[in-house]
């Protein structure tokens, strides 16, 4: 093969697998975030279940919050 003809083959092949690598990290990154976006919302959602059982807890050992006293 002549050696121009070869190294604009070469080129191609590694342009091409460049192309491959940078798909294969975008979709890596995007897993990442939809991973990081589902751990948040766990965190979320088991800090807001334990101040909820916090303020029960609370409420049990005082007895505050377990009744309402009005006077008209």
């Amino acid at each position: 093969m002549d050696p121009l003809l070869s190294g604009i083959v070469q080129f191609k092949q590694a342009q091409m697998a460049s192309r491959v690598q940078y798909a294969v990290a975008g979709k890596i990154l995007d897993s990442q975030k939809q991973n990081g976006a589902a751990a948040l919302k766990l965190l979320e959602a088991a800090s807001a279940s334990s101040v909820k059982a916090g303020d029960s807890l609370v409420a049990a050992a005082t007895g505050l919050g377990g009744a309402l006293d009005v006077m008209a």
